[in-house]
This record gives C-alpha cells, sequence and structure tokens, in this order.
C-alpha cells in the first residue's frame, strides 16, 4: 500500500501487514532515510512513528537562550513525511527477528524483509532522584523538551543576581555540547544587560576537559574565561532538592560532594535506549544503554543481517548528533539497497560528527570531530573552530532550511 504525502495509514490494525523495509522512528533519521530510499528505486518504505508533530531539535538551544521562537522548530510529521511513504501513526514496542515482525502498541503486527530501528533515545530523568520534579518547578528548566526549552529563556532572562547552574549528565547524550549551548546564549545576554558581574554561573561537565576536542576546547575555554564561569570537570549532579533549589555535585575523580544553591538550573537528564528495545534481542548482552549492535562503519546490525540502525540508538562509537546521522543515512542507503541485490555493502561510515557551540548571541565555534574526537574538518587546514559570525548564519539561518527542505527529502 502506498499513500500520499501526508496520510497516516491506519495504525489500529490487529492483523499483520508486510513491506519491503520498515522504519521504526520518524525523527531526522527516519524521515531522511525514507526519502533517501525512495530517491534510490525502493518502493514499499513504512515508517512507524506515533507523534503527530515532528521537531527540529538543533533549534532548542536557541529557543532556550532567546535566539528561536518555539514554532520555528515544530511542522506537522504529515507535512515532512517523503509522498509515497507509508506513514504507520503507531508505536513501536517490541521486535522479533526470527519471525521478522515488528509489534505495535495497537496489537498489530509489521513484516518486514529488512528493518532500520531508529527510534532515538528517551530522557531518563528519573536516574537522578528529584530531577524531574526540579525541572518543572518554578526555578528549573531544560533545552531537551520543547516547553522546558520555552521557559528556560523565561529564567534565565529574568535573572538579575544569583546563581544559575547548568548540567550535562555522563554517559551517551544526543549533541554533548547542547548542554552547554544557552549557557553562553545567557552569558552573553547578561554581559550586555550589564548583570552578568552579578550571577554566579557554574557549568557541571563529566569529562576531563570542556568538550575534547583539540582546538576546540582552547576557543571554549576562552570563552568560559571571558564570561567568568565555574567549570566543573569530571562532576555530575547525583540529586537535585527542588523545594530548596539544591544540587548536589559529586567530583568523579576525588569522590568528595558539593551542595549548591541555585536561583536557576538547567539541567540535561541522562538518556538511554527506549525501554522497549532494550527488552528485545537487539542490544548487546550486557549494554545497559540497549542501543542497537550495530558493526559502526556498515550500520548493518552484526547478527541479524536484515537489521539496520543509525542515529542516536545505534550502538556506533561517534558523538551523536544530526550531522552524524547525515552521513549516516547515506551509507545505509546504500549498504541496504546494496544489500536487498545481493551485492558487497559499498559505503563505511567514518565516524564524523559536529557540534556547532553558540558561544555569544552572534558566533560559533564549530566542532568538527571523528569517534576518536580528533578534528575532523570539512574543509582540510580550514580553522572552522575558530569562533566566527559566519559560523553562526550557518548554524542558525541556512542549517534550519536545509533540515526542512533537503535532509528530511533524503537530498542532503
Amino acid at each position: 500500500m502506498s499513500l500520499s504525502k501526508g496520510t497516516p495509514a491506519e495504525g489500529n490494525f490487529t492483523g499483520r501487514r508486510h513491506h519491503d523495509v520498515v522504519i521504526i522512528g520518524g525523527g531526522n533519521a527516519g524521515v531522511s532515510l525514507a526519502g533517501r530510499l525512495q530517491r534510490y528505486g525502493v518502493e514499499d518504505v513504512a515508517v512507524v512513528e506515533p507523534a503527530a508533530e515532528h521537531r527540529y531539535q538543533p533549534l532548542f538551544s536557541h529557543i532556550a537562550g532567546g535566539r528561536a521562537n518555539a514554532s520555528s522548530a515544530v511542522r506537522a510529521q504529515a507535512a515532512v513525511m517523503p509522498r509515497g511513504v507509508d506513514w504507520i501513526q503507531d508505536g513501536a514496542v517490541g521486535v522479533d527477528p526470527a519471525a521478522k515482525t515488528v509489534n505495535l502498541a495497537s496489537g498489530g503486527q509489521l513484516g518486514y524483509g529488512q528493518l532500520v530501528v531508529c527510534p532515538g533515545m528517551q530522557l531518563d530523568w528519573d536516574k537522578i532522584p528529584g530531577l524531574a520534579e526540579a525541572v518543572r518547578s518554578p526555578s528549573g528548566a531544560s533545552h531537551y523538551e520543547l516547553d522546558l526549552a520555552t521557559k528556560a529563556w523565561t529564567l534565565l532572562k529574568g535573572l538579575k543576581a544569583g546563581t544559575a547552574v547548568f548540567t550535562m549528565p555522563s554517559g551517551p547524550i544526543k549533541c554533548g555540547g547542547a548542554a552547554q549551548k544557552p549557557m553562553y546564549l545567557a552569558c552573553d545576554y547578561w554581559r550586555k544587560q550589564g548583570v552578568l558581574q552579578d550571577i554566579r554561573v557554574v557549568m557541571v561537565q563529566p569529562t576531563a576537559t570542556v568538550f575534547g576536542v583539540p582546538g576546540v576546547d582552547e576557543e571554549l575555554n576562552r570563552t568560559i574565561a571571558e564570561y567568568g564561569i565555574e567549570l566543573r570537570l569530571n562532576s555530575e549532579v547525583v540529586t537535585v532538592a527542588p523545594g530548596a533549589q539544591t544540587v548536589l555535585i559529586k567530583n568523579n575523580g576525588t569522590g568528595l560532594a558539593e551542595e549548591l544553591h541555585y536561583d536557576v538550573l538547567n539541567a540535561v537528564p541522562p538518556q538511554s535506549a527506549p525501554d522497549w528495545l532494550k527488552a528485545t534481542d537487539l542490544p548487546a548482552p550486557g549494554d545497559a544503554g540497549g542501543f542497537v549492535e550495530v558493526d559502526p562503519q556498515s550500520l548493518r546490525h552484526v547478527r541479524f543481517p536484515d537489521i539496520w540502525s543509525l542515529g542516536d540508538a545505534a550502538a556506533t562509537t561517534n558523538s551523536k548528533s544530526g550531522g552524524a546521522l547525515r552521513k549516516q543515512a547515506k551509507v545505509l542507503a546504500k549498504n541496504l539497497v546494496a544489500a536487498r541485490e545481493g551485492q558487497p555493502l559499498p559505503e563505511k561510515y567514518d565516524g564524523y560528527s559536529v557540534c556547532p557551540f553558540t558561544v555569544s548571541r552572534s558566533t560559533v565555534v564549530f566542532a568538527e570531530f571523528g569517534d576518536q574526537y580528533q578534528p575532523m574538518p570539512s574543509i582540510p587546514k580550514v580553522p572552522t573552530w575558530k569562533e566566527s559570525r559566519a559560523s553562526w548564519v550557518v548554524d542558525r539561518n541556512i542549517f534550519p532550511q536545509v533540515y526542512w527542505n533537503l535532509i528530511l527529502k533524503g537530498r542532503a
């Protein structure tokens, strides 16, 4: 069955349907891959996605920093689904690799010839005691959920004095550098308002350096010094007391703990693969994160050759980001087409990722790097990691248009 663009297939069925390719997840990964597969001649593609809205998450940091409106990050899922792709507006709850079926929340089943698993990551708010309550309290927020990103800017622009705490958890998260972006945008705003000297800014970072990429670290450390930010390296928040407005920060190197009062808390939660995915046979045995066990170069499952994964839910070695996903989609699409034809897999993903750091309200430090955090600039010998206005224009103005008009259509 092939539907016109914007028409979801009926999700509430109890029987079984079959598609040549089933894609679990209608985010960046699923939609852009579906568009690319169609361009490569794969006609029977279905995308399983329950959400009626599609969200461009890189703008969430700009929303939290007061440099974008929430409406600019949202479009109807029907509007971005490639024409001819069957959108099944339902949720996946299980995969049976032996039977080659996907179980749906409505009770139905989908049979597949090839399966691509890319449902993204879930936000594990409850892994840090008190965090879920804190971000919903009057003094807490997070730019990892759209409504909380809008709230974050309300809190940050209203702060005239006191302590603002920005946190990042340990473990895999989507776009790890995004944890810092609203902090820099807020600091630049406070500086322009003449109140930065009255605000104590604390960044809690679980890693040994501010990011880990040579050149980028130097630029970020310079910015941190200019704003007077207190950087807590090798540290993470272990508990939050929303009523008292305090966080307990543990230094993982020394084991020492520090209780810190905050007036505004912008927190990034721990993250993992969806619980239903953890319960399948797709993750590697013992992988607590539940990510799909794939060859990091071919993106094909190491035990089930008709299953593939990309994006945040894949157990690849790269830093998870939209830029990484764009390259992965090209590799996976070409490899999947070759596999259907019984041909050797022609493409390899090289571990590339990218993170644009919005270090002011008009400049960006553009980090491009590999899976060992080695610099990997798109333009050789050009120091794209240097703070620049041009990088801001690319990140804030050009990338969203490329996303909506090219990437989701499988053309970039």
